[in-house]
């Protein structure tokens, strides 16, 4: 009895393995794939993005993901990241916090990672936000479009990988630039009320800068009329010198206003607002804009004789066409090129884990247009650490002071602010990274 029993079971189990092998050879090959990542097929590797395509924010920062596209489809027109095609989901979140964490949640499952997310309120909501679970979903989220130095806290933000040099670092070296171009001039101060100002803040204390006036806006609350207040304290204040840090809607309409009330101080725009196309865009005379001090990681937009630039051009005006090469152009397609690179570095087969994995390390050795090198290792994700400044000129480009870019580097700690040598990576041939 317990023979036949046996011959039976086994009878049984040899059945059962032959109708799972024929419903098995029924399957796509792409089935027996032992991997299955979010965002990752087998011809395309999807990527999202939130950033204001409306609201206050969005002049100038709207035409970011067409410019990131535009370099995705420039990629995937030669061959992608290992045959697979790269495609960006867009969502708009107008700047608004709520908004930014519905568009992540509803990309979650369906991207590899989140790439040049806008702002510091809506990267902090996510990030903290359960629905998404960043960290513990354990979803990358690189290269993100803000400069708060907390992002680049690993214990707290472990999958977050901040690119630009922190708001700490920017006041820092914008406070020494001060110090050796405009001591002992009355200064101005307007930045935006969040964690974006309070970062600036803490660097201008470290450097020991001290504004003769303050003045504190709400984000979203920028316009001609708070524009108009503002200037009326500057100039009931005295100051000679105003830094402005905030978006370039605010940056316009302090502008704008300062130009229509005929104040003359010597105005230094932060990187966030800076952008001269935008500006004019928003209605910013050209005569109040030129003269006017800038900052920059990256070179000015219309140095066709810098690699990188003029790379960048032929790939928007075949591309992005109708787009003006800008600042904000020329930041996205930089980040969509460092994207590419670490897509490729995270291997043929890409997974979440080995994307931050190529990041942490190999991020560093990346090639990218900044003349500040990336310090991203397996216990940093601090991205850029460095400013030049510049005058705008009639027409709106930024000129490094005496022609040369000078590099001046620091950290968003105690660190001093020190002049450095510029070295970067060579643009890869034909602007097509060749990493693994």
């Amino acid at each position: 009895m317990f023979a036949i029993r046996s011959t039976k079971r086994a009878y049984l189990a040899v059945a059962s393995l032959t109708v799972g092998a024929l419903t098995l050879s029924a399957l796509p090959a792409q089935a027996f794939s032992p991997r299955s990542e979010a965002g990752v097929s087998a011809t395309t590797i999807k990527l999202g993005i939130t950033t204001p395509l409306t609201g206050s924010a969005a002049p100038g920062y709207n035409k970011v993901p067409a410019a990131m596209q535009a370099y995705f489809n420039y990629v995937n027109d030669n061959g992608g990241v290992y045959g697979r095609k790269i495609q960006l989901t867009v969502k708009d979140d107008g700047y608004l916090p709520t908004a930014a964490v519905a568009n992540a949640k509803s990309m979650s499952n369906g991207v590899l990672a989140y790439v040049a997310n806008l702002g510091t309120a809506d990267n902090n909501a996510i990030a903290k936000s359960p629905v998404v679970g960043l960290a513990t979903n354990r979803i990358p989220s690189i290269f993100i479009n803000t400069g708060y130095s907390g992002f680049a806290d690993r214990s707290k933000f472990p999958t977050m990988y901040p690119i630009f040099p922190s708001y700490m670092m920017e006041a820092k070296i914008m406070g020494q630039y001060i110090k050796e171009n405009f001591a002992g001039k009355k200064l101005g101060l307007i930045y935006q009320d969040d964690d974006f100002g309070s970062d600036a803040l803490a660097g201008f204390k470290t450097a020991g800068v001290k504004f003769d006036i303050s003045i504190p806006y709400a984000s979203g609350s920028q316009s001609a009329a708070t524009g108009a207040g503002w200037v009326g304290k500057l100039k009931a204040a005295g100051a000679e010198v105003v830094v402005m840090f905030g978006v370039s809607s605010a940056t316009g309409a302090a502008l704008g206003a300062s130009a229509a009330l005929g104040y003359k101080a010597q105005w230094i725009l932060g990187s966030v607002g800076g952008d001269a196309t935008t500006l004019k865009a928003l209605g910013v005379p050209a005569a109040v804009l030129t003269g006017s001090i800038g900052a920059s990681f990256l070179p000015g937009t219309t140095d066709s004789k810098d690699e990188y630039i003029k790379q960048f051009q032929d790939i928007n005006t075949k591309y992005n066409a109708g787009a003006s090469f800008d600042n904000n152009v020329l930041v996205a397609m930089n980040s969509a090129m460092l994207t590419v690179e670490a897509l490729r570095a995270a291997g043929k087969n890409p997974t979440r884990e080995s994307l931050m994995s190529a990041i942490e390390n190999k991020g560093a050795s990346f090639a990218s247009a900044a003349f500040s090198p990336i310090l991203y290792s397996s216990k940093s994700h601090v991205g850029y650490s460095g400013y030049w400044f510049g005058k705008y000129d009639s027409s709106g480009a930024m000129l490094p002071d005496g022609g040369t870019y000078s590099l001046y580097t620091t950290d968003s700690g105690a660190g001093g602010v020190v002049k450095a040598t510029i070295k970067r990576p060579a643009m890869p041939a034909k602007g097509l990274p060749n990493n693994s």
